[in-house]
């Protein structure tokens, strides 16, 4: 199950990327692009602001694969 999945479970509505991006001032194309283009460049205010929102520790958000 992903975050906003979880998140549209908890609060008992459909959360969607503009939800998200009015929540934590996010622009919705970074947040497509994140969705759409795994392995984008993000900053780390970006990933800070979804931590907040998801209430989530940043391994849930981000996880690190290292270079074949």
């Amino acid at each position: 199950m992903t975050l906003i999945e979880k998140k549209s479970f908890d609060d008992g509505r459909r959360v969607t990327i503009n939800d998200i991006s009015d929540a934590t001032g996010i622009h919705r194309a970074t947040l497509s692009k994140m969705i759409n283009a795994p392995g984008c460049n993000v900053t780390l205010d970006t990933i800070d602001r979804l931590c907040k929102f998801f209430q989530v520790p940043v391994e849930q958000i981000i996880e690190h694969i290292p270079d074949k």
